[in-house]
């Protein structure tokens, strides 16, 4: 299995292009994927097309479904573009100052 890489979400439309490229990539139909998490086409259609309000259990359960793993990080720590992973010591000095 090929490892997806990390993506930084910023929109909506960033959380929905992660989630159909990830469909894609399995070669999953969207009729698929709903009967997988329990809902229906039209939820995933919608959720794809960047729909604004979504129900964030169901958002949980699609990735969960695509095998597509959610972080929480502390944005301060995150180089925008640099593609170079945080020195923890550098930020543990930053934060006890």
């Amino acid at each position: 299995m090929r490892l997806m890489r990390r993506q930084r979400i910023r929109t909506m439309h960033d959380l929905a292009s992660s989630a159909r490229g990830r469909r894609i990539e399995l070669g999953l139909s969207q009729a698929e994927v709903a009967e997988r998490i329990g809902t229906s086409r039209a939820w995933v259609n919608s959720f794809e097309r960047e729909k604004r309000t979504v129900e964030l259990a169901l958002v949980f359960a699609l990735f969960d479904a695509l095998e597509i793993g959610v972080e929480v990080s502390d944005a301060r720590t995150l180089h925008a573009g640099d593609g170079e992973t945080p020195n923890l010591d550098d930020l543990l000095k930053d934060y006890y100052g």
